[in-house]
C-alpha cells in the first residue's frame, strides 16, 4: 500500500514548485473532524483524482483548494500564495471550478453563451456589465470545445444534465485558470453522458497547455485516460496518493471504502467491482 501521507507523493522539488501544497490541514465543524492531518502536494504537470466514499472529505478538500475555505489547522499553498496571507480576490480568478453548489447559482433563465462569459468577472447571472469581443469569442470557443457550441442562445435550465455539466467545464475555463478543479462533474450523467464527459476531459487532460487538472469522483469508471495521480482519502485522512497506477490497486481501494473490491482495467479505462 502506498504511504498515507504527503511523502508519497514528494517528487517535484521546493515548496515553490508546487501548484497546491497541504500540510497537517485539519477541517473541523462542531465536534466532527471532517479533515484531519491531511499532507498533499501536487506538481504543474500532474492530472489528480480524488477518490472517496461519501463523507471521506472530498468535497472540503475542494473548497480549500479554490481559497474557498479556509482550514481549522494547517497550512496551504495555492499557485505559490498562502492562504490568509493573500489577497483573495486576485487569487481566485486563477482558479478554475466546476461544482453542483456553484451549479445551484446560476440562474435558469440565463443564456449557455453568457454563463460562460460571466466567469470573466467571477458571478452568475449577467447584470449591466459589459463584455469585449475576445470575451465573447473565448466563451464561443470554449463552448464549442465541450461540443455544446449550438445552444449558446439557449436557456441553461432548459439543457440535458450532460449539458449543463459541459458548459460548467467551459465555463470553468473562461479566466484560462492555471488550476482547474472538478467536483464530481459525471454526477447524476447517465452512461451516455458520463462517456462524453469522461471524452472531453481525456482529451483536455492531453492538452500541455492546459491547466493543473484535479477531479474528484466516487467511481473508478470515472476516470479520464490521461490522468496521472490518485489521492484515496478515508474518513478525513490520506489513505494513499501518488501515481496512479501504482495507487489505483485492489488492496488500497478496499481499504478506502471499507469492502472487498477487485480493480480491473482494460486498455486506459478503469473499472472496479465487489470482491464477494
Amino acid at each position: 500500500m502506498s504511504q498515507p501521507s504527503s511523502a508519497s507523493v514528494t517528487t517535484a522539488g521546493p515548496s515553490s514548485d508546487w501548484v497546491l501544497e497541504l500540510e497537517g490541514v485539519s477541517v473541523r465543524r462542531g465536534t466532527k473532524m471532517i479533515l484531519d492531518a491531511v499532507g498533499w502536494q501536487v506538481a504543474e504537470d500532474e492530472r489528480w483524482v480524488v477518490l472517496g466514499r461519501n463523507g471521506a472529505g472530498k468535497t472540503t478538500l475542494v473548497q480549500i483548494a479554490a481559497a474557498r475555505l479556509h482550514p481549522t489547522r494547517g497550512t496551504v499553498h495555492v499557485l505559490g500564495e498562502r492562504l490568509g496571507g493573500s489577497d483573495l480576490s486576485e487569487l481566485r480568478p486563477r482558479i478554475g471550478l466546476a461544482s453542483a453548489a456553484l451549479a445551484e447559482r446560476i440562474p435558469a433563465d440565463e443564456s449557455v453563451r453568457d454563463v460562460v462569459v460571466t466567469a470573466a468577472y467571477g458571478i452568475t447571472g449577467r447584470w449591466r456589465e459589459e463584455y469585449e469581443d475576445f470575451d465573447t469569442e473565448r466563451g464561443t470557443d470554449l463552448l464549442r470545445l465541450f461540443g455544446v457550441d449550438h445552444l449558446a442562445d439557449r436557456a441553461f435550465g432548459t439543457l440535458s444534465e450532460g449539458e449543463r455539466k459541459r458548459v460548467q467545464i467551459a465555463r470553468s475555463l473562461m479566466t484560462d485558470p492555471e488550476l482547474l478543479l472538478l467536483d464530481e462533474p459525471a454526477a447524476g450523467l447517465d452512461l451516455g453522458g458520463r462517456e462524453e464527459l469522461v471524452e472531453a476531459l481525456a482529451e483536455l487532460a492531453g492538452d500541455a497547455a492546459a491547466p493543473v487538472l484535479v477531479l474528484v469522483t466516487h467511481h473508478v469508471e470515472e476516470i479520464p485516460p490521461g490522468f496521472t495521480h490518485l489521492l484515496l482519502l478515508r474518513d478525513g485522512q490520506v489513505h494513499a496518493a501518488g501515481p496512479l497506477e501504482e495507487v489505483l490497486t485492489s488492496e488500497n481501494l478496499s481499504g478506502a471504502f471499507g469492502i472487498p473490491l477487485v480493480v480491473e482495467r482494460a486498455g486506459d479505462r478503469w473499472a472496479a467491482r465487489s470482491a464477494r
